[in-house]
């Protein structure tokens, strides 16, 4: 996911944008959910607006965790960093939201360069605005290219 200074453009095009993680079947192991990541190359082709189709693939009553290549704009510069997060609807089943909690830190250890976390237990928690201001707060004038 994180930038290589010599990427071809073949290569930035299969970068992911975004990858959302689910259980195994068995609850034993934390896998990629099948179908459900963006690629770099699928953004201004199959998906114009790569949030809204993020926040689009989450699950609406179970959790998730998820890893998003976040693209920002500061008043100084403009800025890629990745966020984690874990999604934990309010509907969620209890028993759910307990094994996702309880695991959150062994999948964020597997990857390096996690520089923000945001817990979101429903889509309000996963507006524009909300993550502007995990990202930098006021500093943050646009987020994936959209004025915040």
């Amino acid at each position: 996911m994180k930038v290589r200074k010599c990427s071809t453009p073949e290569e930035i095009k299969k970068r992911k944008k975004a990858v959302i993680f689910c259980l195994s079947p068995d609850k034993k192991c934390i896998v990629v959910e099948e179908g459900k990541e963006i690629l770099v190359g699928d953004i201004g082709v199959t998906v114009t607006d790569p949030f809204k189709h993020f926040v689009q693939m989450l699950p609406e009553k179970d959790c998730r965790y998820a890893l998003y290549d976040a693209s920002f704009e500061t008043k100084e510069s403009k800025k890629e960093e990745l966020m984690f997060f874990l999604w934990a609807p309010e509907i969620a089943p209890l028993k759910s939201k307990m094994i996702y909690a309880s695991s959150k830190d062994a999948i964020k250890k597997k990857f390096q360069g996690i520089k923000h976390e945001c817990q979101a237990n429903g889509p309000e928690d996963l507006n524009r605005a909300c993550i502007a201001e995990k990202l930098g707060g006021s500093l943050v004038v646009a987020f994936e290219g959209s004025p915040v």
